[in-house]
Order: C-alpha cells, then structure tokens, then sequence
C-alpha cells in the first residue's frame, strides 16, 4: 500500500491575507511589567489528548470518512486516513493525501474541499455526543488547564489540525471546554492549511475580541515537528511535548531557534510548565 505525504499544494484556505507575524518571542528576556497578557494555545491530538482502545480516535475517523464518502463518492472504510502518514497535519491536507492515494484528480480535491470540511463539521455536530469514544486526557492536563484558567493575565486556546467543530467537540466531551478563555477561538484546520498561519490566527483572533496580547510572550505547545516549526514561523515560542509519536531529537531538529525551544516528556508537573512559561 503507497503512503501518500499530505502537501500544501492546492488547497484553498479561508483565511485571507496571513496574520502570521516576523515578531519572535524570546522566553528567556521577557519584561516582567509588561501590559498585555501570556497567549497559550495547544495542539490537540498528542498534546492534550491521546487516541486508546479498539474504538481510537473513532469519531474524528468516521467523520472524514463520512465526507470521502458524502463528497468525493469515495469508501474508506476501514482504514480511512491510516493509508497515509497524517501526523501533525491538518484536516484540509490529510484529506487532499488520502483522495490523492485513491486517484481523485486534484482539480476535484481542491473544488470539492470546503463542501468535504462541511460535510465532515455537520457530522461532528450531529454525533458530538460520542466525540470522546477512543480518547483520553493525557496526564497533568486538567490541572495545567484549570491553573491557567484561574489566571487573569493568562489567554487560552486552541490551534489544532482539527476542523473547529471536532476540536470543540473533543474537548467538551472530555469535561475540559470550561477552561478555555472565552469566547473559545484559536486557530483551527477549517481556517487554514498551515499551522504557522493557526498560531498567528489564534493571536489575531484575540485581538479581535478586545483581549490585549503582549506580543513577546506567546506560546504554542505540540507534539509534532510540525508543531514546533509551527510556533516559530508565528513568532512564538514552541514547547514541544513527548507525548505523541517523535523523539526529542526530532523535536528539536525541527526548530531553527534553539535557544528558544522548551521540551517537556509531558504536562504532569504543572508548576515546572507554568514556570518556564515565565508565569511563577
């Protein structure tokens, strides 16, 4: 069976012009009187949860595979996005990949691409309620959340690959909504292709709710390289976390400012994260 990269070619965003800023934070000299507030905003499959059990990650998966099926008049069924290597990508490229891998012409992928998103968010919305099957918090995340979430110089939220609604989806049906900043936004794969331009969206986006962002101290945790080189591209600081599928090593291969760079095994002691957020 061939495995078929996701790529950005092609695949067109809703985003307009990119909000995705040179600013790079720097974690090691930051103004302690600054005014405006620490934005954190987490990836979500890997970081703040992992897929366990026979029914893993099963609504996300039944979801794409219900707009293969609604859109592109294609069956996945049962293996769906598992014939390529979709780790760190986004929902817009890993459903490009698999109609790639099962010989949909691009022309029909990139024309086809916001109903497919549609038809994959309508799914999500209809069957919210199994949006847990198959997932788990990972260890010291409701108790990172819920201090953070008890800060008032702290924004929280999300910049993921998912599309907004299975992102949202996932987190409520974990019990951990509650401790995103409201209202809830970030940024998510039905804005954009690229999760440089996400972690710039997730700014911009605070902005546009009136909530006062210090530029110098922004911060994206993930566990992908895509991640990493994803913070970095928007001007934040990347804190990578070894929870999902790559190594330290690669991690730290993906970023070009070291320096910089924050790496966890994972969020279980919270006071050590929060303090090399600067916010102890």
């Amino acid at each position: 069976m061939r495995t078929v990269r996701p790529s950005l070619r092609a695949i067109p965003n809703r985003g307009g012009e990119s909000t995705r800023s040179t600013t790079r934070t720097n974690a090691t000299n930051m103004p302690a009187s600054s005014k405006g507030k620490t934005l954190i905003t987490f990836d979500v499959d890997g970081t703040l949860i992992r897929a366990s059990g026979k029914d893993a990650n099963k609504f996300h998966k039944d979801a794409f595979m219900h707009g293969f099926r609604e859109v592109y008049g294609v069956e996945t069924h049962p293996v769906g996005i598992d014939v390529i290597q979709h780790h760190g990508s986004t929902d817009q490229l890993i459903s490009a990949a698999v109609m790639r891998h099962h010989g949909v012409e691009e022309s029909v992928i990139v024309d086809r691409m916001r109903e497919h998103c549609d038809a994959m968010s309508t799914y999500a919305v209809e069957r919210k309620e199994t949006a847990a099957d198959g997932l788990e918090l990972l260890q010291g995340v409701v108790s990172l959340l819920q201090k953070l979430a008890a800060r008032d110089d702290v924004v929280v939220c999300l910049v993921t690959g998912n599309l907004e609604p299975i992102g949202w989806a996932k987190m409520e049906r974990l019990g951990v909504a509650q401790y995103f900043t409201p209202p809830r936004f970030g940024g998510f794969g039905s804005d954009h292709t690229d999760r440089g331009e996400l972690v710039a969206l997730a700014a911009a986006r605070a902005k546009s709710h009136g909530i006062d962002i210090d530029p110098q101290r922004r911060f994206h945790f993930g566990d992908t390289p895509a991640d990493i080189s994803a913070a970095e591209s928007a001007g934040a600081v990347a804190v990578g976390l070894l929870t999902g599928i790559f190594s330290r090593e690669q991690l730290i291969d993906a970023s070009t400012v070291n320096d910089n760079l924050i790496v966890f095994d994972d969020l279980s002691d919270t006071d050590r994260v929060i303090r090399a957020v600067d916010l102890l």
